[in-house]
């Protein structure tokens, strides 16, 4: 096949990859492997070191590591609804992969990365742990004044707050 009929023949996808805003795009799905990447490690690491044993005090009253799950959204809100939090993952995450080739500038792409990324870490722990995904996520991180979270949901905050402040940003 001629180089240029390849060309033609990319989806949406490999074309915003390759063209003007494709340092945007390779940030954007960069940070969102890095999230899910370290999501999935951490949660890994907090079942075979922390289920069935008491919580691990770093910083007594404010930082414990302590294994729980929960069906619910980031930081166990609105529990007992998994399909809700299925239909907004998925959603979110199709929505954040439509519009990679218009996301410009690192701070949006970082932001709707790292969303991404959290996203699809807390969805994979609703395929993973629970008939038709309605799964458990796995949360261990306690700041003791706040419910208990996973570097997922934390992402997600994060890249949420990047995208606000890139909106900010930006000359009117």
């Amino acid at each position: 096949m001629p180089q240029g009929q390849a060309g033609r023949r990319a989806g949406p996808l490999t074309r915003a990859l390759r063209g003007p805003g494709g340092r945007s795009a390779r940030w954007l799905f960069g940070w969102a492997a890095l999230a899910y990447g370290l999501d999935r490690l951490t949660k890994a690491w907090a079942e075979a070191a922390l289920a069935g044993r008491p919580p691990r005090r770093l910083i007594p009253g404010v930082l414990h590591l302590r294994f729980t799950t929960n069906p619910g959204g980031a930081f166990g809100l609105f529990g007992e609804q998994p399909w809700l939090f299925l239909a907004t993952t998925l959603v979110v995450c199709l929505a954040i992969v439509l519009s990679v080739p218009r996301i410009r500038g690192s701070l949006n792409a970082a932001g709707f990365g790292l969303i991404l990324g959290g996203a699809m870490g807390n969805l994979t722990d609703r395929i993973l742990r629970g008939p038709a995904f309605s799964g458990r996520v796995v949360d261990f991180i306690d700041l003791q004044v706040w419910p208990v979270f996973n570097l997922a949901d934390s992402a997600i905050v994060v890249g949420a707050a990047l995208v606000v402040l890139a909106g900010l940003r930006r000359p009117s």
